[in-house]
Parts: structure tokens; C-alpha cells; sequence
């Protein structure tokens, strides 16, 4: 489904403005406030991409793919959280707690915080408001595009000390865009910007300096495809199944296929299935159904050239 950057920031807008102040004595006076920070703020955002100066510019020693606020001492005390483009806003109950937050964050160079002068998420509650300043925002309301493609660069290139294998665009790029997103970009980053950074990614992996690509997700293939792969998969599992064995293999395009399969509560309905082939070259888990032969899945995983085997 096509990412329409628009309809989703409403949505997650108006989510966010009934989160902080529908408890408040006064919510009009409570969304008068939030309004304004949206406009210095930009949309509501469910996550950021690991190169965002909010979580770039404090140090810590976290693995990349932990983009959590909480991993980050500065951060301690913050509850009741929401993000925006160019940083968050929170709402401890203790006012020593949110004093300490600003005390913190204004350390750094490059982040600045402040209480609000209004009430949010509760009457109870001291609200903070953390902000990226050297983030400017495109008229689309998503990161300048210049400023993204230098963090994203600079990131991704400091991560080559420590990598082990090369991650693909389809196994990382809510790391890279930030969520909610699309295919090639997010409420944080446009289509223009999203498409010059999965060109990157994809020069840089080819380079070879991060190790050999890890293909991992087959979110570039359409749902039809997933789930015709899923289904032949699982059923022709099903159908050379001995009735007793819980491990076997059978052969398919060419491929030896190792089968984990078992009858989930002994009456014969319902088979958990799970198929392996190579050393994570495709992985299909579900669920098969004899009463009414139907199959039930969750998204396979391995590499596309694999996987578009099954696509019978």
C-alpha cells in the first residue's frame, strides 16, 4: 500500500492530542499548548532513524539497533512520551525529575530543552519539551534532505568499525527512515531523500566494507507473492507428511527443504509448521488447518532469489 505521508500525520496527530489532554482539567487550554510545540516540532512520529540528532548527539554504547530513548542516561525520568520530527516531548509526575531532564539535556550542544508553561497528559504532570536545533524541516514537514543524507552518511560509516555483515535496505530501513514508513520514505524523510539513502546503503554494502550482505527481509516482494510462497511451501510440507514424524525434509525447485511440523493439540485440525532452507536462505512459519484446508502464516524471511522459487 502506497505511504501517504499526509493522512498519516493527521492520524498520528490527532492520536497524540487526545493522549495529552484528554485527563487534563482543561484539554482546549492543553491542546492550545501542544499545537504550538507541533509547530515547532513538527508531526508525531512513532520512532526515530538511528543517524536523528536526538539520539546521535548523547553518547552511549547501546548496539545500533536499539533506537529507545530509555537506552540514554540524559533521557532518565522521561514517562509518558511522544516524538516528533525534530524531538519529543514528556510528562514525568515529579517536577525534581523534569528539572533534572532540562538540566541534562541542555549540556549538550545541538539539544535544547524547557518546561512548558501548560498542563499535559496530566494536571499532575511536568511537561519538558526536547528539541534537535540544527534540524530544519522541508516544506513537506520531513528533515532537509542535505541534513539527513550527512547524518545517515556519517552514521552508517561509523557503524563499518564494528559490522560483521552487510545489512540490506529491506532488513534495516525503519532504522534509516524512522516509523511509521513506506517503502523509501516516512513522516521523517521524503521520497527524495529515502531514495538517495537506499543508493548509498546499496554502494556501500557493494563496496564491501561492511562484510557480505545479510539478506534477511522480503519486504520488497508483494504480499500476493509472500503469501503464494508461504502456501506452497506449508501445504506441500503438509502433503508429504507421514502422519508421525515431527522432522523431515522433502525436495522442491531444487532446494532441500527441512520441515518441523506437529499436530497442536493431537486431534488432527490444526499443524504447526516450519520450514528451513539453507543456513537462513528462506525461513516459512504457520499454521495449516485439514477442517477447513485452510493455511495461516507470518511473514517469511531469507534472501529473494531463494524465496522467488516458491513463487509456483
Amino acid at each position: 500500500m502506497e505511504f501517504r505521508a499526509p493522512d498519516i500525520a493527521i492520524e498520528q496527530n490527532t492520536n497524540a492530542i487526545k493522549y495529552l489532554t484528554r485527563n487534563l482539567n482543561d484539554p482546549a487550554a492543553g491542546r492550545h499548548v501542544l499545537e504550538g510545540i507541533m509547530k515547532e516540532l513538527g508531526a508525531v512520529v512513532e520512532s526515530y532513524p538511528d543517524w536523528h540528532p536526538i539520539l546521535t548527539i548523547p553518547e552511549s554504547s547501546t548496539m545500533r539497533f536499539d533506537t529507545s530513548l530509555s537506552q540514554f542516561d540524559v533521557y532518565k525520568g522521561i514517562d509518558h512520551t511522544v516524538r516528533f520530527v525534530r524531538g519529543f516531548v514528556t510528562c514525568p509526575y515529579l517536577e525534581s525529575e523534569a528539572d533534572k531532564l532540562v538540566t541534562a539535556v541542555n549540556q549538550f550542544d545541538g539539544l535544547h530543552a524547557y518546561r512548558t508553561t501548560g498542563s499535559l497528559y496530566s494536571d499532575k504532570a511536568y511537561p519538558v519539551v526536547v528539541e534537535a536545533l540544527e534540524i530544519a524541516l522541508e516544506a513537506d514537514g520531513t528533515i532537509r534532505g542535505r541534513d539527513a543524507l550527512r547524518w545517515f552518511v556519517e552514521k552508517t560509516t561509523k557503524d563499518a568499525q564494528d559490522a560483521q555483515v552487510a545489512e540490506t535496505w529491506w532488513n534495516i530501513r525503519e532504522l534509516i527512515l524512522g516509523r511509521p514508513h513506506g517503502s523509501r520514505s516516512s513522516l521523517l524523510v521524503n521520497q527524495h531523500t529515502g531514495a538517495h539513502m537506499r543508493k548509498i546503503l546499496e554502494a556501500l554494502n557493494n563496496s564491501g566494507m561492511f562484510g557480505p550482505i545479510k539478506e534477511r527481509s522480503l519486504g520488497m516482494l508483494s504480499k500476493k507473492k509472500k503469501d503464494k510462497i508461504c502456501e506452497t511451501l506449508i501445504r506441500t510440507a503438509v502433503d508429504n507428511w507421514d502422519k508421525s514424524s515431527e522432522r523431515f525434509n522433502f525436495e522442491l525447485c531444487g532446494e532441500t527443504c527441512e520441515v518441523g511440523l506437529r499436530d497442536t493439540w493431537n486431534d488432527g485440525d490444526e499443524l504447526s509448521v516450519r520450514i528451513e532452507i539453507g543456513d537462513d536462505d528462506l525461513s516459512v512459519s504457520g499454521f495449516y488447518y485439514a477442517e477447513n484446508d485452510r493455511i495461516q502464516h507470518i511473514e517469511p524471511t531469507g534472501k529473494r532469489a531463494i524465496a522467488e522459487k516458491f513463487f509456483l
